[in-house]
């Protein structure tokens, strides 16, 4: 059974993970192999089809493979065009703030918004994430849509 501290922890992992991806980064070390890794960790796309809708992403708004996911966070891949690279922006903290948290024997879902902050100052993200509990008790991402709030 999955708990909500177990989400709370989930997501905090998910932070510390795109801050070490941001680290590696400015130090020149291999960030590449640190976001491969920390999409390994997170998310399940070893098991099953994740669905994820990162933030910055129109062009091409769904990103059902690693390669795509890796690109988001990190760029390189001339089949996303569009990615800049989502951890390459010096962030420098991630503070969730979740409206609610919803637990179903293996399955748990949250929503909310998280900061993100750097030295231009704080953006405002949307998030759901859906986690499934694995067979080693590790929490996976299966389905991670994020977006910037609407504006009129």
């Amino acid at each position: 059974m999955i708990s909500k501290d177990d989400v709370t922890l989930a997501q905090k992992k998910w932070s510390d993970g795109l801050l070490e991806i941001v680290g590696k980064h400015i130090n020149n070390l291999d960030y590449v192999s640190c976001a491969s890794d920390f999409i390994d960790r997170l998310y399940d796309y070893q098991n099953c089809e994740v669905l994820f809708k990162p933030t910055l992403a129109r062009d091409i708004q769904f990103r059902k493979s690693k390669d795509a996911a890796l690109s988001y966070f990190v760029s390189g891949n001339n089949s996303f065009p569009e990615d800049k690279g989502f951890a390459l922006k010096k962030w420098t903290n991630v503070r969730w703030e979740n409206s609610g948290i919803q637990v179903f024997d293996s399955l748990a879902l949250a929503m909310g918004n998280y900061y993100f902050t750097n030295s231009e100052g704080v953006t405002k993200v949307e998030f759901s994430f859906v986690y499934k509990k694995n067979d080693d008790g590790d929490l996976k991402i299966i389905l991670h849509d994020s977006h910037l709030p609407f504006q009129d």
